[in-house]
């Protein structure tokens, strides 16, 4: 089966860029499941229904989630219905609203998906959250019981090494372990030894000439000068799409191939 993960689509520049690429892509590979990290799909900052609804009519299947996932409430209802495929990280806190795994059906099976979130710098730092680790365990262990065509696991966080580790850790257990956050894409992707699908940073669909999306003036801002001013979304220049194929065996789960797609336009 062919499943593409698509990196953080940020605001209306990373919808329009789906908008110009997926189309297409979903006809010439052929995809049988298409996922999109959607935790900043509105203004840059949590999901509004409304994009939520856009998004998947442009042909994406499932959305995982990120430190942003719950910042607008009305998507809530989504995150905890098991028939609506969108995710928060797993390893929230006990008592957090929505859901951190769920099952999609594809015409090659069912796929677990599963979000998680690692370290994380500013102001999310100290942000209480369950070991990954630990929390992806307990979840592979509930789901051993059902049959899956393939499992996608993504890991939100800011720390390579993290990414890096829980690759290895999942190796073989998995068909993917997919990381996100920094927006930008690393040039490591790769198939594990035992035949799980990495890499460290999958990268984002929106503004190139940008830092993560954002007005760089803004930044600069706050950076040099200390000014306490909000993040703007750069909505003008070059556009990015990046995103990961990977061909997975549907009868033993694991990943034969993968392949980084990154696109441009003006």
């Amino acid at each position: 089966m062919k499943v593409l993960y698509i990196g953080d689509v940020m605001a209306e520049p990373g919808m329009r860029v789906v908008e110009k690429f997926l189309p297409g892509l979903r006809e010439e590979l052929e995809l049988d499941l298409v996922i999109a990290q959607a935790e900043n799909l509105s203004n840059g900052r949590g999901v509004l229904r409304k994009d939520y609804e856009r998004l998947l009519s442009l042909g994406v299947d499932f959305c995982t989630g990120g430190n942003w996932s719950l910042a607008e409430p009305e998507i809530i209802p989504d995150m905890e219905d098991m028939e609506s495929p969108i995710i928060r990280p797993a390893n929230y806190p006990t008592g957090t609203p929505g859901l951190g795994y769920k099952y999609i059906r594809t015409n090659q099976g069912n796929v677990l998906v599963i979000s998680l979130v690692g370290g994380l710098v500013g102001r999310d730092a100290k942000k209480e959250m369950a070991n990954p680790l630990k929390v992806v365990d307990a979840i592979l262990e509930a789901q051993s019981q059902f049959v899956k065509a393939a499992t996608i696991v993504n890991f939100h966080g800011d720390y390579s090494s993290e990414k890096l580790v829980i690759g290895y850790y999942l190796d073989g257990r998995v068909s993917a372990v997919i990381g996100d956050h920094w927006h930008i894409p690393t040039a490591d992707a790769t198939v594990l030894p035992k035949g799980t699908a990495h890499i460290t940073d999958v990268g984002m669909c929106g503004t190139i000439m940008s830092s993560l999306g954002v007005k760089t003036d803004t930044i600069i801002k706050r950076w040099r000068d200390g000014e306490a001013v909000k993040n703007e979304i750069e909505l003008s220049g070059l556009l990015q799409f990046n995103a990961l194929l990977m061909e997975i065996n549907p009868k033993t789960g694991l990943t034969k191939s993968v392949k980084q797609i990154q696109k441009r336009v003006d």
